[in-house]
C-alpha cells in the first residue's frame, strides 16, 4: 500500500504591488520638509498647488520634483517602474527642463537655495498650470484619462485590502457549508483583483502611448516658457536683494517670506524702480544721522569674560609683549577667556510716534508716486531703527477710504514685508481730500499709543482746504502739540497754497540734496 500524501499548504497568492512614488526625482527628509516648509509659508505656493491639483494629480509632486531638481545637489531620477502610472505625466516637463543650457543656468541661481529654489519652482509651477489650463500641455480627454487611471489605482488597492481582509478571516469555527462559501467570496475576490489590475496596466499602457503623441509639442512649449521664467528669476532674485538692503526689517526673513517678495517683484517695474530710490535716499539719510548724532553714552558696569579687543583689561594686553604668557593670551583669546570691562548703554528715549499722509490720487501717478513712496519708506526705516510707531494713511478724494495701516506694531518695532509691499503697490487714483486723512491723523494722535507723535504729509499740493476747517486744524495742533511736516512732490504740476494752511515745515523734493534735508530726516 503506497504511502498516502502529506498534505501541503497552498503557496499564498502574490498581491499585486503598484509602485510606491509619485515623485520622479529622489528625495531626502530635509529636502521634503524644506518644500513643506515653504509651501506652508507662501500663500502663493498653496493657491498653486490647490489649483493645479483640480487640472492633474499629482501636481504637488511635480512642483516637489522642480524644487529638487533645482535645490539638491545630487540629482537622481527613479526608474519609470518605481513610479506611478498616474504620475507618468510629470516627467515630460522634467525631461524638458533638463535639456539644453537652461537648466544649468537655473542650477547657479538655485542651487542648495531654498527661497531662490522655491521662487523658481513657483514661476515654473505657474507656467505649466497656465499651459495646462488653456489645454496647451494636454486636452480635456488627456487629463481625464490621467484622472481615470488614478481612480484605478485607488479600485485595485481596495480589491486588494478586501482579499487580504477575506485570506485573513479565521475559518476554523465555520461549518463546512461556510468554509466553501468563504472560498467561493475569496475566488470572486480574486477574480475583481485581478480584473481591476489588468485594466489599469492596459490604460497604462495606452496613457503611454497617447503622451507619447504629446510629448514633443508639451515640451516645447514648457521650455519656452522656462526661458521667460529664468529671466524673471535672474530680475527676481537681484530685486530681492535691492529692497532687502533698501528696507532692513530687524529680523532674519524666512524663506517663505522671500519667496513672497520675488513673487511680487518679479515683473513689476513700479517696485523695481522704488526700491533702487529708496535705496539711495535711505542711504543719504542715515549717513546724514550719522554725522549728526553722536554715539549713545555707555558706562563701564563690571568685569567679565569675553574676547573684544578694545574692552580687554590694561594687563591682559600687556601680555602680549611676554614670549610665554602670549601663548597663554592666544588660548584665552579663542577660548573667550579673556577679562574685559562690561559695558551697560544707557538707553535713551525715543522720539514720538509718526503718522504719514500720503498723496494717492491721479495727479501723483507716475514719477510723483515713486517719489512719494520712495520717502515714505526711508521714513519707515529711520521710525524702525528709533523704536517709534508708523502709521501710514493713504488718501485720495472724499469718497475714497482711507488705507490706514500700522507698519512696525511687531515685536522690536520689526517691518513686515507684506504691509511694506502692500503700501508700494497701493495707488487709489482720483480726485484729492486733504481734511479726511488729517482728520484722521489727528484722531490717531488722541489715543495714548500715538500720543506726542508728529504728522508727515506728502502731497503735490493741489489741493484747497476750507478757511474754517484750516482755523479748527490749528487750535487742535495748538491744543495737542504735534509738528506738521509737508513734503511737496514738485516733480511736475504742483502748488504751495494749501500747504501753507496748516504745515509747520515745508521741504520740496528739489530740497531733499540739500542741507534742508536736515528739516525732514533729521529734526523730525
Amino acid at each position: 500500500m503506497p504511502p498516502a500524501r502529506k498534505k501541503t499548504a497552498a503557496r499564498a497568492r502574490p498581491l499585486p504591488v503598484l509602485p510606491p512614488e509619485s515623485c520622479w526625482i529622489e528625495s531626502d527628509s530635509y529636502d521634503r520638509s524644506a518644500f513643506a516648509k515653504l509651501a506652508a509659508e507662501s500663500p502663493s505656493l498653496k493657491d498653486l498647488v490647490e489649483n493645479g491639483s483640480a487640472l492633474i494629480p499629482h501636481f504637488n509632486s511635480l512642483l516637489q520634483d522642480l524644487f529638487c531638481l533645482l535645490f539638491k545637489y545630487n540629482v537622481v531620477l527613479r526608474n519609470e517602474d518605481t513610479v506611478l502610472p498616474s504620475a507618468l505625466f510629470n516627467r515630460t516637463f522634467l525631461n524638458a527642463l533638463q535639456q539644453g543650457n537652461l537648466y544649468r543656468i537655473l542650477r547657479e541661481l538655485t542651487l542648495l537655495d531654498e527661497a531662490k529654489a522655491g521662487l523658481c519652482t513657483l514661476l515654473l509651477g505657474e507656467a505649466i498650470y497656465s499651459l495646462l489650463k488653456s489645454e496647451k500641455a494636454l486636452n480635456r480627454r488627456d487629463m481625464v484619462d490621467l484622472w481615470d487611471i488614478k481612480r484605478q489605482e485607488e479600485i485595485v488597492e481596495e480589491k486588494k485590502a478586501d482579499f487580504q481582509s477575506a485570506q485573513q478571516f479565521p475559518a476554523d469555527q465555520l461549518t463546512k457549508e461556510g468554509k466553501k462559501n468563504l472560498e467561493g467570496a475569496k475566488d470572486k475576490i480574486e477574480g475583481a483583483m485581478d480584473g481591476a489590475e489588468a485594466l489599469l496596466r492596459q490604460k497604462a499602457r495606452r496613457l503611454k502611448e497617447d503622451l507619447q503623441r504629446v510629448e514633443v509639442a508639451a515640451a516645447t512649449r514648457f521650455q519656452s516658457e522656462a526661458i521667460k521664467v529664468a529671466q524673471q528669476l535672474e530680475d527676481a532674485v537681484d530685486e530681492s536683494q535691492t529692497w532687502g538692503q533698501t528696507l532692513g526689517s530687524g529680523y532674519r526673513s524666512p524663506p517663505g517670506e522671500k519667496l513672497e517678495l520675488g513673487k511680487r517683484l518679479a515683473g513689476n517695474e513700479k517696485l523695481k524702480k522704488l526700491a533702487r530710490m529708496v535705496g539711495r535716499m535711505k542711504f543719504h539719510a542715515l549717513a546724514l544721522r550719522k554725522k549728526t548724532f553722536e554715539r549713545s553714552s555707555q558706562e563701564v558696569l563690571e568685569v567679565e569674560r569675553g574676547d573684544v579687543v578694545h574692552r580687554l583689561l590694561p594687563h591682559e594686553l600687556l601680555s602680549l609683549h611676554h614670549r610665554i604668557l602670549r601663548k597663554d593670551f592666544h588660548r584665552r583669546f579663542l577660548d573667550q577667556e579673556l577679562l574685559q570691562y562690561s559695558l551697560r548703554g544707557i538707553e535713551e528715549k525715543g522720539k514720538g510716534p509718526m503718522i504719514v499722509c500720503l498723496d494717492g490720487s491721479s495727479s501723483m501717478a507716475g514719477d510723483k508716486e515713486i517719489w512719494s513712496k520712495a520717502v515714505t519708506l526711508t521714513l519707515l526705516e529711520i521710525a524702525r531703527r528709533q523704536r517709534r510707531l508708523f502709521r501710514s494713511i493713504c488718501f485720495s478724494s472724499a469718497d475714497t477710504p482711507l488705507q490706514i495701516m500700522d507698519m512696525n506694531r511687531r515685536e522690536r518695532y520689526q517691518v513686515a514685508t507684506e504691509k511694506v509691499l502692500d503700501l508700494a503697490e497701493y495707488f487709489p487714483g482720483g480726485g484729492t481730500d486733504f481734511q479726511k486723512p488729517l482728520d484722521a491723523a489727528i484722531e490717531c494722535l488722541r489715543t495714548s499709543r500715538f500720543k506726542k507723535g508728529d504728522i508727515v504729509f506728502i502731497t503735490d499740493g493741489e489741493c484747497q482746504v476750507a478757511p474754517d476747517w484750516a482755523a479748527q486744524f490749528r487750535k487742535e495742533k495748538e491744543r495737542l502739540g504735534f509738528s506738521l511736516f509737508s513734503i511737496l512732490i514738485d516733480v511736475g504740476p504742483n502748488s504751495l497754497g494749501a500747504l501753507k494752511e496748516f504745515s509747520d515745515r515745508i521741504t520740496s523734493i528739489k530740497q531733499l540734496t540739500g542741507d534742508e534735508v536736515q528739516d525732514l530726516f533729521v529734526k523730525i
